[in-house]
């Protein structure tokens, strides 16, 4: 999106659905433009692919976004993106992983904007060195996997409910991202597959503590997105090979119904949906968005 772009024209002028652009009718871009009109969304992993794109269509639609992320230029650089089209961004950098780190991040957040509608729990990170035969993997690299990718996520859902708790009146909406790897696990992923397992428990038990309180808790269970995490993984299962990266994207697209790797922008919208008005019935729901990747097994 260039910076002359603004986000209320953009709304106002096109749809994008199904990879084309379409003409959008007057009343419906109104409404898209200001569905979170005044709302505050909390972003980890914000900074590049799924989070990137959520930031952006979140600020397109009228929300004051904070972008949390350990990459200082690239998180920067969405916070620019964000402003240079006319929305309200803040860029705290941040390991998720750290309850300090997690804690201050609040605090900035809380400081610059006073309340929290949303929360995107989105931060997620799989080293080389974590991927391995469940044997062969140490106690080291399991409590490192478990701190990035679920512990994380379950700092700042503590802390989102809190303030969520606290606003009068009470309430808000929270979006977890999983994994298709969360629903049976993957040959040398049994560490993130764990983690990614353990967010949908989570977030269950979540949604039926706090949906009285007014408080939606809900899980984006992506599949294979053009993302920089799954390019790395294509790129180390690769080696280097240009044939075997092609034969492994292959393999990805010819797996879903779609026949196609997702783009960011796709998992985007249903986070925005999940957090919307029109999810108002939905919490403790494990929503699977995959191009149909996993629907022969389940």
């Amino acid at each position: 999106m260039g910076p002359n772009i603004s986000f209320a024209g953009l709304a106002r002028r096109v749809l994008v659905c199904g990879g084309k652009t379409a003409a959008l009718h007057f009343p419906y871009a109104v409404f898209m433009a200001d569905r979170f009109r005044g709302k505050v969304v909390l972003i980890t992993g914000g900074s590049s692919g799924i989070g990137r794109a959520a930031a952006l269509a979140f600020a397109s639609e009228g929300a004051r976004v904070a972008i949390a992320a350990r990459a200082d230029e690239r998180g920067n650089q969405v916070r620019q993106e964000i402003e240079a089209a006319g929305g309200t961004a803040l860029f705290v950098r941040a390991d998720v992983s750290s309850p300090e780190q997690v804690k201050s991040l609040f605090e900035q957040v809380l400081n610059a904007y006073g309340r929290l509608d949303c929360g995107f729990t989105n931060a997620a990170h799989v080293r080389r060195s974590h991927i391995g035969r469940t044997a062969d993997l140490t106690e080291q690299q399991f409590d490192e996997s478990i701190a990035l990718n679920l512990k994380s996520v379950w700092l700042c859902m503590q802390l989102e409910i809190r303030q969520m708790l606290a606003q009068n009146p009470p309430g808000g909406a929270i979006v977890n991202t999983s994994s298709v790897n969360g629903l049976g696990g993957a040959p040398k992923s049994s560490l993130y597959s764990a983690a990614k397992a353990g967010i949908l428990a989570l977030t269950k038990s979540a949604a039926f503590e706090y949906a009285r309180d007014g408080i939606r808790v809900n899980a984006l269970v992506a599949g294979a997105f053009r993302t920089p995490m799954l390019e790395d993984a294509i790129e180390f299962y690769s080696q280097g090979n240009a044939e075997t990266r092609q034969r492994l994207e292959e393999q990805f697209v010819t797996r879903t119904a779609i026949d196609r790797i997702g783009r960011p922008e796709e998992a985007a919208q249903a986070v925005l949906w999940l957090c919307s008005d029109a999810a108002s019935y939905v919490t403790g729901n494990s929503f699977i968005v995959d191009g149909g990747l996993t629907a022969p097994v389940r």
